[in-house]
């Protein structure tokens, strides 16, 4: 049999069964499900399925003497494993796919529509993920009752992260000091949305970059995008003069961030079928960027939705997961944003569809997924 090393990284999971009536081990129901998730298959009574066509295919890998479980005894294996000790464990996994080199970290949440249960009080799972945008993976996630309480869930991610020397990129839910100098003791740098929720400090920026004098721009840059009817112009400024944000304050309860070194605004026109727009958005950062890479990550943090959220909904389904009881929900996305990683990083040109698709129909190209990810 070879070995799935990927699976060494989840070894500290206790098996949340007693042991005597443990019949299928934790790491044949771990392989299992995570195979069957690359493949396609989106609940439990599917994946049991897939295992069933696929036995040969497992035994490579495990011994499986027992076959497989029922589709209800993966649902409470899933809903019963420790879901922080399963991130952690995530996010030992990842740190070891990383290449070292600083990345630009996005910051976002995203909510699980169907995994509420409204008989008994449960909202819908909302799960705040790390993503790393050069090397495209997922880094962490940490799970939420509502959007509202990201603010708290954002520093327990931020903890698990190693961020030295990146650049991690928040919208105005997360500008709050704390997780600025979270970020900061991490070895990281933040750019933080800025927006009413602090009030004194987007009303001082806005008016500075109103009309903004010019020897206190750092640089600029423009760019012009145009598809389907649409013309759009970004400008970006910034500005590394900052003392006088917090010099002589009118608002003595409004937060200082720590080791401030830039302001920063993107302004957008857009034109479509005859009308304009127009929007400011501003900004706040620990680092001293030029202009056109301020540019870079902004557009970087909006690939969270386009790489991962959009992926997780129109590719794994996950707006139609039906997940409800336990830490099921919780640990099933962490399944997908392993296979997420996995199939990222497979060396074809296929879309990620098709290579779910190809993982479904092809054992070779299955296994070279997941031989592919602990040599890397």
């Amino acid at each position: 049999m070879s070995s799935v090393s990927l699976l060494d990284h989840f070894s500290a999971l206790k098996d949340p069964r007693q042991s005597w009536k443990v019949v299928y081990p934790l790491p044949e129901i771990m392989l299992l499900v995570l195979c069957a998730t690359l493949s396609g298959m989106e609940d439990f009574v599917e994946i049991r399925l897939w295992g069933r066509e696929r036995m040969d295919f497992l035994r490579r890998f495990l011994p499986y003497k027992r076959g497989l479980p029922s589709h209800d005894t993966l649902n409470d294996v899933m809903n019963a494993l420790d879901a922080e000790l399963f991130k952690a464990c995530f996010t030992a996994w990842v740190e070891a796919l990383r290449d070292g080199q600083p990345d630009m970290v996005a910051i976002d949440g995203k909510t699980s529509r169907r995994t509420h249960d409204r008989a008994n009080g449960r909202e819908p799972l909302h799960m705040v993920s790390a993503w790393a945008s050069r090397q495209r993976l997922v880094l962490g996630q940490e799970a939420v009752g509502a959007k509202s309480n990201e603010i708290r869930a954002i520093p327990l991610l931020l903890a698990r992260l190693e961020l030295t020397g990146a650049l991690v990129t928040i919208d105005a839910i997360g500008t709050q000091t704390a997780i600025a100098e979270t970020i900061l003791q991490r070895g990281g740098d933040y750019l933080l949305a800025l927006k009413a929720n602090r009030p004194a400090t987007h009303a001082d920026v806005a008016a500075f970059f109103a009309t903004p004098p010019d020897e206190m721009i750092h640089s600029t840059h423009e760019m012009i995008e145009a598809d389907h009817g649409r013309l759009e112009q970004r400008r970006h400024l910034v500005c590394h003069d900052v003392g006088w944000l917090f010099s002589d304050r009118r608002y003595t309860d409004e937060p200082r961030f720590p080791q401030l070194a830039m302001i920063a605004m993107v302004e957008t026109r857009t034109e479509r079928s005859g009308r304009i727009e127009q929007e400011r958005r501003f900004y706040l950062s620990s680092a001293r960027l030029d202009a056109k890479t301020f540019a870079a990550a902004v557009r970087s943090h909006w690939g969270i939705e386009n790489r991962l959220h959009w992926v997780l909904d129109v590719v794994f389904h996950d707006d139609l997961a039906r997940l409800r009881t336990g830490n099921g929900p919780q640990n099933m996305a962490v399944i997908k944003h392993m296979a997420l990683n996995i199939i990222r990083n497979a060396e074809d040109t296929h879309s990620l569809k098709v290579r779910r698709k190809k993982a479904a129909l092809n054992n070779e190209y299955l296994a070279s997924l997941l031989l592919r990810i602990q040599a890397s």
